[in-house]
């Protein structure tokens, strides 16, 4: 279903809600298992921002179990460094493989450093995975960046 590439990046972006989360998560652990048997390595790139954020990390977590952690990596991109990060950074360096700030995102105006977070990691991704059920936010205005540069995306929304 997805091609072999190396590495194979993929980005998630959604909504903070998900109304059907079983069904969202099921179709989740099929692609992502998808993606670790296919692909030699597989770099997932997530925000820490929302309830589908959170839920492809617990699901990319139990996929690495399952399929070996030897091919791939679970990297937080943030848009600039929080406080929640310097408060707890050893237990996020635990949970996640790698921990990013966005470089250009951080020297932005706090107010647009999330969306152009976004952008660059559209930018950097092989595959976009949406959960955009709603036609605004950051999510869905990601999405429409994610089309207008020909990304390959699906929407789980």
């Amino acid at each position: 279903m997805f091609p072999i590439l190396e590495p194979y990046t993929v980005s998630f972006f959604g909504h903070r809600q998900i109304s059907s989360v079983l069904q969202v998560e099921e179709t989740l652990e099929r692609i992502i298992s998808q993606l670790l048997q296919n692909n030699e390595y597989v770099e997932f790139l997530v925000g820490r921002d929302g309830a589908f954020d959170l839920l492809v990390s617990a699901v990319v977590k139990r996929c690495k179990k399952k399929y070996g952690e030897h091919n791939s990596a679970l990297v937080w991109v943030l848009p600039y460094a929080t406080a929640e990060l310097r408060d707890n950074e050893e237990a996020f360096s635990c949970y996640y493989d790698e921990i990013e700030i966005c470089e250009e995102a951080a020297l932005c105006h706090y107010k647009s450093a999330f969306q152009v977070r976004n952008r660059r990691m559209v930018d950097r991704s092989d595959l976009v995975i949406f959960y955009v059920a709603r036609k605004s936010g950051g999510a869905y205005q990601t999405m429409k960046y994610a089309e207008r540069t020909g990304t390959t995306f699906i929407n789980l929304g």
